[in-house]
C-alpha cells in the first residue's frame, strides 16, 4: 500500500511538472519516489499484538521487534522467525506402548504451552513447535512404560501432573513453559477390556453374595435368640403359636391343619375348641 502511494506521488508529480521542469528533473523525481517506495516496502515490518520478530543483522541476533511496526535495513537485516506468544494447544499420542505389565495401550493427550522467551525459542532449537511435540510424546511413552495398567486407568490426574513437570523441564531451555497436560483417552485391547468387564461383574456378584450371607447370618442369630427366649418361657411359646393360628384363620376360606399334639399343648380343648376358635374368627357376613 505504501509502495503504491509512493508510485502515485511520483506519477502525479511528473504530470504536474510536465512543461515546467526538464525531463531530467522529472525523471529524477519519479526515480526518487520509486526508490523510496521500494525501501519502505522492504524496510517496514508489522508484527501482530501476539507476535515478536527475531531480527538478525548479517546473521547475528540484533533484537526482538514488535508488536506493531518496526524498521529494518533491507539486505543487511532479516527476520527469519516470528514467535507467537499465545497459548498453544498441541495434541499428541503414544500408540501401542507397553505398560510395566506388558499390556499395549493407546493414550491420547493434549498439551497447553506458551513461549515466554522468544530469543531462546528462536536461537536454542531449530523448530520449537516440533521439539515440544516430540518431547511430549517421549515423556508420555516413558511414563506409561513405568506404570502398571491398573495405575494408569485410575491415575490420570497423577499422570497429568508428572507429564507437565517432565515436559516443562525439557522445554524450559528453549524458552517454552508448559501450562498443563490432560489425558483425553486410554484405549486398551478389546479382549482385555472384555476380561476386565467379566472380572468386574464377578466381583459385584461376590459382593452381593457376601451381603446376602451376612443378612442370613443376622436372621439366624435373631431366630436363635428368639428360640432361646421361648425355651426359657413356655408360656410365650404357647402365645406365639396361638397368635400364628389366629392369623391363619383370619383369612376368608383359610384352612389350617394342626396336629392333635399341638392342640393339646396349646390347651385348645380338643376338636370342639378348634371349631369354636374358627367360628369366632370367621367374618360376620359368613356366619
Amino acid at each position: 500500500m505504501i509502495f503504491g502511494i509512493c508510485l502515485l506521488i511520483a506519477v502525479l508529480g511528473a504530470i504536474w511538472g510536465d512543461g515546467k521542469y526538464s525531463d531530467a528533473v522529472l525523471g529524477g523525481w519519479v526515480i526518487a519516489w520509486t526508490l523510496i517506495g521500494v525501501y519502505i516496502l522492504f524496510a517496514l515490518k508489522v508484527a501482530a499484538q501476539w507476535e515478536k520478530a527475531v531480527v538478525l543483522r548479517l546473521g547475528k541476533f540484533r533484537k526482538l521487534a514488535g508488536p506493531g511496526p518496526f524498521w529494518i535495513i533491507p539486505i543487511i537485516d532479516t527476520t527469519p522467525t516470528w514467535i507467537d506468544h499465545r497459548v498453544m494447544v498441541t495434541p499428541f499420542a503414544a500408540q501401542k506402548t507397553l505398560t510395566k505389565d506388558t499390556v499395549p495401550v493407546d493414550v491420547d493427550a493434549v498439551l497447553f504451552w506458551v513461549v515466554w522467551d522468544a530469543e531462546k525459542a528462536a536461537l536454542e532449537v531449530e523448530d520449537y513447535r516440533a521439539a515440544v511435540d516430540w518431547a511430549a510424546q517421549t515423556a508420555l511413552r516413558d511414563i506409561i512404560g513405568r506404570m502398571m495398567l491398573a495405575d494408569i486407568l485410575i491415575g490420570r490426574s497423577m499422570i497429568d501432573k508428572e507429564l507437565q513437570q517432565v515436559i516443562d523441564e525439557r522445554t524450559t531451555p528453549w524458552g517454552v513453559s508448559v501450562q498443563s497436560v490432560e489425558i483425553r483417552d486410554i484405549v486398551i485391547p478389546q479382549d482385555l477390556e472384555d476380561a476386565m468387564s467379566r472380572q468386574a461383574q464377578a466381583e459385584r456378584e461376590r459382593q452381593a453374595r457376601v451381603i446376602l450371607g451376612e443378612s442370613e447370618k443376622q436372621i439366624a442369630e435373631s431366630f436363635a435368640e428368639a428360640s432361646q427366649a421361648y425355651i426359657n418361657n413356655p408360656t410365650a411359646l404357647h402365645l406365639r403359636a396361638m397368635n400364628m393360628l389366629f392369623e391363619g384363620l383370619k383369612e376368608k376360606g383359610a384352612m389350617v391343619i394342626v396336629p392333635s399334639s399341638a392342640v393339646d399343648t396349646m390347651n385348645l380343648g380338643g376338636l370342639s375348641g378348634m371349631i369354636s376358635l374358627a367360628q369366632n374368627n370367621m367374618p360376620r357376613e359368613d356366619k
